[in-house]
């Protein structure tokens, strides 16, 4: 594992730079980390959640059309986790602007779990709207087809992230594939499309045999999708993080330090803890000495002044952070009780090693 963490490129090679370099204005050059193949006048995105750099190299016979793709990797956004990264993606924004600034965090005393848009107890869509959350349009104002899972249509993170667009829901992925041909032939000329199986065999299965499987899978999709695509449409493949394979590596925060900590938030492998008032200090010396060995332990002040949620924040989204994060360097993850759902979770996310910091970036043209 790194020495050191991966911090995001986001003034260069970051997931955030892709819309904004494609639907730019005529005449406004691609930037030089993106293919020059993408500087056609058809375009189509699609992002497969948790499909890390790291993760396909390893595994390059098994993803034949990728492996033919025109490839480099780029970083994502911190932490590596969906809802900030699909946001940074769909928008153009750093996290520190945007706001949706982890997978649960700190609104007002709720902590928001930002794809369920719940608290621990309730469903928190109205004491804070989604438009309020994050009020910055997708897509550069434009609003382009989408083809994502219908489920996933009316959910708030949907209303967060992609309002305003054409909603296209798939049930099945072979499905995905017909749309976005469907939508070039129709004179689309920007596409944006969601697959997430990789990343739920990773969670519920870890690396190995299914994995290795759905990987296929997604391969197989990717050749769908460019066989639909004219010869003057290319396609752009990316990810929203990567994986690190923990399994009961579960580490629980001693009571003597949970008793310094007033909520937890964040992800396993990017822990925010929430000092009582006047134990700031303490906290953060108790957390480096307990934990020092298996992760990075970061003040807020420290992630704020080194950009790792971007150049700028406002402070009240400063105040959706933490003080003290527990940022896993080992394959491990921190436990929360409050945030554990119905199985437990063989790969995880939200650190800053280059597992999960690194994603890839694939482009190709359409089949003639």
């Amino acid at each position: 594992m790194n020495e050191q963490p991966v911090l995001p490129n986001y003034s260069g090679a970051n997931v955030r730079g892709i819309i904004p370099a494609l639907l730019a204005p005529k005449g406004v050059p691609l930037p030089p980390w993106i293919s020059p193949l993408a500087n056609a006048p058809q375009r189509v995105v699609l992002v497969i959640d948790g499909l890390g750099w790291e993760q396909l190299q390893e595994r390059i016979a098994l993803a034949p059309t990728m492996a033919s793709m025109a490839a480099s990797s780029i970083t994502t956004v911190a932490p590596t986790t969906t809802a900030t990264a699909l946001t940074s993606i769909a928008t153009g924004l750093t996290p520190g602007e945007h706001g949706l600034i982890g997978y649960r965090f700190d609104v007002g005393g709720d902590v928001l779990n930002v794809l369920r848009w719940r608290g621990d107890h309730n469903d928190l869509r109205r004491s804070h709207p989604p438009r309020d959350m994050q009020p910055y349009p997708p897509f550069m104002g434009e609003a382009p087809p989408v083809i994502s899972r219908t489920e996933l249509e009316n959910s708030a993170f949907t209303e967060a992230h992609l309002r305003g667009s054409q909603p296209n829901g798939w049930r099945l992925a072979s499905a995905i594939a017909v749309e976005i041909g469907r939508q070039l032939r129709a004179g689309e000329r920007f596409v944006y499309a969601y697959y997430d199986g990789i990343d739920k065999t990773a969670h519920e299965r870890g690396f190995g045999d299914y994995y290795d499987a759905e990987l296929q899978t997604v391969d197989r999709l990717v050749a769908e999708v460019l066989a639909q695509m004219p010869s003057n449409a290319t396609l752009l493949v990316t990810a929203d993080h990567g994986q690190v394979q923990v399994g009961n590596n579960v580490i629980h925060p001693s009571d003597s330090l949970l008793a310094m900590v007033r909520l937890q938030s964040g992800e396993g492998r990017f822990r925010w803890l929430h000092a009582r008032s006047g134990a700031h200090a303490d906290l953060f010396a108790a957390a480096t000495e307990a934990h020092a060995g298996q992760a990075w332990v970061v003040t807020r002040a420290q992630t704020i002044d080194e950009g790792w949620f971007g150049p700028v924040m406002s402070p009240p989204i400063a105040g959706r952070l933490g003080d003290v994060a527990l940022v896993a360097r080992d394959p491990v993850t921190f436990f929360d009780p409050a945030d554990s759902g119905p199985y437990e979770l063989v790969c995880r996310h939200g650190s800053l090693t280059s597992a999960e910091m690194l994603v890839p970036l694939l482009v190709a043209a359409g089949r003639p």
